[in-house]
């Protein structure tokens, strides 16, 4: 097999976190339209992740975040996104880098991203070990929306809380 130089998986990939990328800027800068919402789930350890050590502790490996009714500040640059999201009655300010995510959802439309590990990744986990060529991230089909939050017509108070949910509820087995 030939030697991949480009590096075809590597550009695919940045070009689909550019998506995810653009995507929370529009959500950014005039909120969510219709009835979108997304499920994002990054590796809370990795390199750039600020979580309080409240949420560390009750999420050492991952944690999956829904975007929807009670987030607010949420600021996106080139490399990470910034969200302040309410757990537990506790507000608490997040900053997840693009490179940590490892899968994003928006159930409304039924799509999603899923993100392997970057070698960086890899290479954190198991020092020494030859690193394997990165798959292709694959735009996922999504088999069934998870079940709609109740709505009310009061607006959503961010001391109210969010549920974090894994996204493993939601695939078929």
């Amino acid at each position: 097999m030939a030697t991949d130089h480009i590096r075809y998986d590597v550009l695919a990939r940045d070009a689909l976190r550019g998506v995810l990328r653009r995507v929370l800027t529009d959500a950014a800068e005039h909120g969510l339209p219709g009835e979108h919402h997304f499920f994002i789930t990054f590796v809370s350890t990795a390199e750039g992740v600020k979580l309080s050590p409240r949420l560390l502790a009750q999420y050492p490996e991952e944690m999956t975040i829904i975007l929807q009714h009670q987030f607010w500040d949420l600021v996106v640059t080139e490399d990470r996104f910034e969200v302040g999201l309410s757990f537990g009655g506790i507000p608490e300010r997040l900053v997840v880098p693009f490179a940590a995510i490892k899968s994003f959802l928006d159930p409304s439309v039924q799509f999603g991203l899923q993100f392997e590990p970057s070698e960086a990744d890899v290479a954190a986990e198991a020092p020494g070990a030859k690193l394997p060529a990165v798959p292709v991230p694959s735009a996922l089909p999504v088999a069934a929306s998870p079940p709609a939050a109740e709505s009310t017509d009061e607006p959503a108070k961010p001391s109210e809380g969010a549920e974090v949910v894994r996204l493993d509820r939601f695939r078929k087995k």
